[in-house]
Parts: C-alpha cells; structure tokens; sequence
C-alpha cells in the first residue's frame, strides 16, 4: 500500500492528487489546481481570467515542454483511471485501519448472541456459529473455516479490481482515440471545404474569363456595324442636303421671267440635277445586316454537365472519360 501510495503523489503539492486529475503528454500527473497554478507563475502576464489562454508548459517530473492549446491547463485530458484508483485506495484504506473504539468488537451471531461468528455456510453464502452447524439451522449446510473463505473472496475480488483497473485503462485509451478521431474529421472537414472551395473559385475564374472574351467579340463588331451604318448615313444625308439646295435652285429658276437669263441658269442646273439624281456612288446595306444571332449560344449541355458536379469516387480520369468535350472541359478547370 505504501508503494502504490507514493505513485499516487502529486510532483507539485506532494499529496495525494486532487480531483480532476491531467495526465500530460510525457504521461505524467498532476493536479489541475497544482498544474494552473505552475502555469499561472509561469506565465505572470497572463490574468486568472485568460488561464484559458494557450502557452508552454514545462512538465514539473521530466522538464519536458508541453504547448498548450487555447484551452490552456483546461485543455489537458482527464486521467480517469488514476483518479478511480485514488478512490479505491481511500476507500481501502479506511476500511485497513479501523478506529481504535472498534478494536475489540468482534461480530456476533443473532441467533446465538454469545457465539462469535467464526464458520461460513457454503450452502448458503453467509457467515455463521459453530452453534448454528451443531443445533441450528445450517446442522445440515456443507461449511469452512471463515478465513479460508476471507483469503478466497478476498482473492477474488482483488482479481476483479485489477480486471476493473484494466477494463478502464483500455476504456481510457478508447476515449483518447475517439477524441483523436473528432478532432481529425473536424481537420479533415475543414480542409476539404477549403479545397472545394478554391475548385470552384478557380472554375468561376475560367468561365468569367470566358464571358469577358466572348462578350468582347459580340462588342467589337457591334461597334464596327454601328459605325459603318453611321458613316453611310452622314453620305446619305449629305447627298439628301445637296439634292434639297437644287430643288431650291430649280424653283427659284422657274420663276425667273427673262427667258435668255432663264435659258443660261437651265443647262447647269438641269446636268447638277443628273448628278445628284443618281445614287450608284452610295454604298447599300445588305438584308439582314444588323442581324447579330451568329453569336447565340446554347448551354444546355454545359448546364447539365455543371448539375451533375459531384465528389470523385476513385482517379479523376474515371469521371472524365466518355464525357463530351464540354464535361471535360469542366472537369479539368475543377481539377487544374
């Protein structure tokens, strides 16, 4: 008992660990007050109320160095086992040191008051008298000595601690590894959302960029179209102005009464009136020549092959082989 005692010594306080106990990486143990109070004087810029505050933590047994997450001291795991044992060893060792009072109190048997109980049963499982065997009610029950039967239960119940202590020293590593597997899907997670996320970031890249280039040809002839239109109607108009001044001409003409003086002013006007008259210098416009549908689109398939994004079951070249250009297409700005 003294042995296990000294095992269940605190490095700090140097008394029995205190509930809740940490075990520390290096697997040492100490209590929680005694391991936050280290901290605390270890870390004096640190207030009571950000112990929770991450740091370096140098193991008081083996001066190894533990870093300390944002939970600080409080992050530390729990030694269960440790502190059921603790339990179990106060327990026995109340129950190995009896009070003085009691030393000369000795059980006795209900029945025979005088009779100290020094058989057991077997029969029945219950301690009993000698009076009890030879008139009582166990005269026929199979008996033993009382401590033959004390070393086998004691035995057995030793062997079922142990088993105990066993059973929770492999529940404990269990729990540890659970924990462990909860904070690697929590990182796993985190991190496959992030690479998702950047896939379609980069895809969104490839098809802006897309738009912007088509969008930029649509554009450009748009504005060559325009200005073509806007150059022949300038001509047009032009030639409309010139033709209006001749009419003016011809009328005022008209209304000239001299006829030598009329006869002089119609010959230029009536060849004037021949030129503009005629229009074949002017450009025509082709029918259907503001039409802009040459540049329709039709996303339907790429439409299809987006809605049928998913997350790969084996090598990204399973996925992609068989699938029209535009699915691959698609696929390997996913995967660039």
């Amino acid at each position: 008992m003294e042995d296990l005692e000294k095992q269940l010594i605190c490095p700090i306080c140097l008394e029995l660990f205190t509930k809740p106990v940490v075990i520390l990486p290096c697997q040492h143990n100490l209590c929680r007050k005694c391991a936050n109070d280290v901290f605390q004087s270890s870390n004096p810029y640190l207030s009571t109320r950000t112990a929770s505050s991450g740091g370096r933590f140098r193991c008081p047994s083996c001066r190894h160095e533990v870093v300390l997450d944002r939970h600080g001291v409080y992050g530390l795991q729990r030694n269960l086992l440790v502190e059921n044992i603790i339990d179990m060893f106060k327990q026995q060792s109340s129950s190995s040191t009896p009070a003085p009072e009691r030393k000369e109190e000795t059980p006795m048997c209900d029945v025979h008051e005088d009779e100290k109980i020094n058989i057991f049963c077997v029969t029945h499982s219950v301690p009993t008298c000698s009076m009890c065997k030879v008139f009582g009610a166990h005269k026929d029950c199979e008996v033993a000595p009382i401590s033959s039967i004390y070393q086998t239960k004691r035995t057995e119940l030793s062997d079922g601690i142990t088993m105990m202590v066993g059973n929770n020293d492999r529940m404990q590593g269990i729990i540890s590894q659970l924990e462990e597997a909860c904070r690697a899907i929590e990182e796993n997670g985190r991190r496959q959302k992030t690479l998702v996320c950047e896939k379609f970031d980069h895809l969104y890249t490839i098809l802006e960029e897309r738009k912007r280039v088509m969008s930029q040809r649509v554009t450009a002839e748009q504005e060559e179209k325009v200005n073509y239109i806007r150059s022949l109607t300038k001509k047009y108009g032009d030639h409309l102005e010139e033709s209006c001044k001749i009419v003016e001409r011809g009328i005022q003409t008209l209304e000239e009464p001299e006829m030598a003086v009329f006869l002089q002013s119609t010959k230029p006007l009536l060849k004037k009136i021949a030129e503009v008259s005629s229009t074949a210098h002017l450009d025509k416009v082709e029918v259907g020549y503001e039409n802009m549908d040459h540049y329709t689109v039709d996303f339907r398939k790429e439409g299809k092959a987006l809605r049928s994004i998913d997350f790969i079951q084996g090598e990204a070249t399973e996925i992609v082989c068989g699938s029209t250009p535009q699915l691959c297409f698609i696929f390997l700005c996913l995967f660039l």
